[in-house]
């Protein structure tokens, strides 16, 4: 078993370029494009084998609003992620806020139409 109860997550999308551009700018990191026969997704930033995850453009997926919330961590680039989000498609449902002990996190809508949560340790 992982030492990490989440491992890792695919993120449904739509045009996987346009998906790539909107997560390379609000992670403020390269999104690698791969593919596999019959399978193209981005890869998203991750060191070795730390939690991370991938765009996925597979017949069937379908982005949505109110599916999990996944978060993602920015870092002390939070109001720079947040800034990135509007430039790049997609919309801040909730401006950064804190959520007691745990950090911050601001609750957006990504350029697919999926509803994540950026997370920052500190404010």
């Amino acid at each position: 078993m992982s030492a990490n109860t989440l491992c890792w997550t695919d993120i449904p999308v739509v045009k996987l370029d346009r998906a790539i551009k909107f997560y390379a700018a609000v992670l403020g990191a390269k999104v690698k494009k791969e593919s596999m026969p019959g399978f193209e997704f981005g890869l998203l930033p991750h060191h070795k084998n730390n939690v991370s995850g991938c765009l996925c453009k597979i017949k069937g997926n379908k982005p949505s609003k109110t599916g999990p919330l996944i978060y993602l961590s920015v870092g002390k680039r939070h109001n720079l992620a947040d800034k990135a989000v509007a430039k790049n498609g997609g919309k801040v449902l909730q401006k950064k806020h804190a959520i007691g002990p745990y950090g911050f996190r601001s609750v957006i809508v990504d350029s697919e139409g999926n509803r994540l949560a950026l997370h920052s340790e500190k404010g």
